[in-house]
């Protein structure tokens, strides 16, 4: 089954689709592990945000947010915020869209990333949170 490694990625973000590259932060988590070849999951815990793969770069980011925003709009009611009253139900229903974690291998202590290709996570909510995302990594 090869060699297990856990790590955390610590981040603070502003919510409301802010979308932060945490590439970098994943790839020390590769290097401090010592794992050459496998597979590396990155995971959000909790309902609110998720990670996912983007070419990082403002335009892109833009059409990204608006294009959430046109899928799963925050000016209308929600059942869970009828329930609730916390307001963030479009935030729940946007990160079960885009889901809470992220596989990719990893070769020659490398992740396997297109050219354009940089890891973020999305903070849905409707508030400023720190996050503490899971990495796991398997491989030898």
């Amino acid at each position: 089954m090869g060699v297990h490694h856990t790590s955390y990625i610590e981040i603070s973000s502003r919510g409301f689709s802010d979308i932060i590259d945490i590439t970098s932060d994943v790839e020390s988590a590769l290097a401090s592990s010592g794992l050459t070849h496998g597979l590396l999951t990155v995971f959000v815990p909790g309902s609110t945000g998720s990670v996912t793969t983007i070419e990082y770069e403002s335009g892109v980011v833009e059409d990204l947010r608006e294009a959430i925003e046109r899928l799963v709009t925050s000016d209308r009611a929600y059942r869970h915020d009828l329930k609730w009253g916390d307001g963030n139900g479009f935030s729940h229903v946007r990160a079960a869209l885009f889901k809470p974690g992220l596989t990719l291998p990893f070769s020659d202590g490398r992740l396997v990333l297109g050219t354009w290709q940089q890891i973020v996570f999305i903070d849905f909510d409707n508030r400023p949170r720190n996050r503490r995302l899971v990495v796991q990594i398997v491989g030898d």
